[in-house]
């Protein structure tokens, strides 16, 4: 068996003695140039390629599916969400909009009920000043005739009473007179003691 000779570097054989460049002929170095020489950038990069190939396509094939079975699905149910929030949103809105509306109706209805009432009270106090100033008035007429009939009454027993004096004012007069003076002795009569 002859040994196999591989290079470890320009010279060397394995188990022999370093050999000179010189003899190595024309044929075996340039097998040795094409063996040991750094290939082409373009050359790795194609085989960086092909060998990358099929991991590129596991990784596209892999996508494609997620994204069918997955991203899609994903993608339908945020958006649904989405529309579904934006819509309570809105109804939200409006419902706070027609509340603020109820709002502004009832105070406005409570505002006329309160000046309906307001009105209505004050018809009510109007009326019943009106009769309390009946009913003074009506008082103060029957009073006022009351009082002009006792005037009348008091008048006609002053005058009752007046008349009553005149008539006996002379007669009275009389009397008193007669009893507080003494009387003039009459000729003839006999005298009275003094009392």
């Amino acid at each position: 068996m002859k040994p196999t000779v591989r290079s470890y570097g320009v010279g060397v054989r394995r188990g022999c003695q370093p050999v000179c460049p010189a003899r190595i002929s024309g044929q075996r170095r340039r097998k040795f140039r094409r063996d040991n020489s750094m290939p082409s950038i373009g050359h790795q990069l194609g085989e960086l390629f092909l060998g990358a190939a099929p991991t590129v396509l596991l990784i596209l094939l892999f996508y494609f599916i997620l994204r069918a079975l997955f991203f899609q699905p994903l993608l339908h149910v945020m958006a649904e969400r989405d529309a579904r929030t934006v819509g309570a949103q809105k109804a939200a809105e409006a419902a706070q909009a027609a509340a603020v509306e109820k709002v502004r109706q009832y105070r406005e209805a409570l505002k006329q009920a309160r000046g309906k009432v307001y009105a209505e009270q004050e018809t009510a106090r109007k009326k019943l000043l009106d009769e309390r100033a009946a009913q003074l008035k009506d008082a103060r007429n029957k009073a006022a005739a009351e009082v002009g009939a006792a005037k009348e009454r008091v008048a006609a027993e002053l005058a009752g009473a007046r008349s009553d004096v005149e008539s006996t004012v002379a007669q009275l007069s009389t009397e008193i007179a007669r009893r507080l003076l003494p009387t003039p002795p009459r000729p003839g009569a006999p005298e009275r003691e003094a009392r």
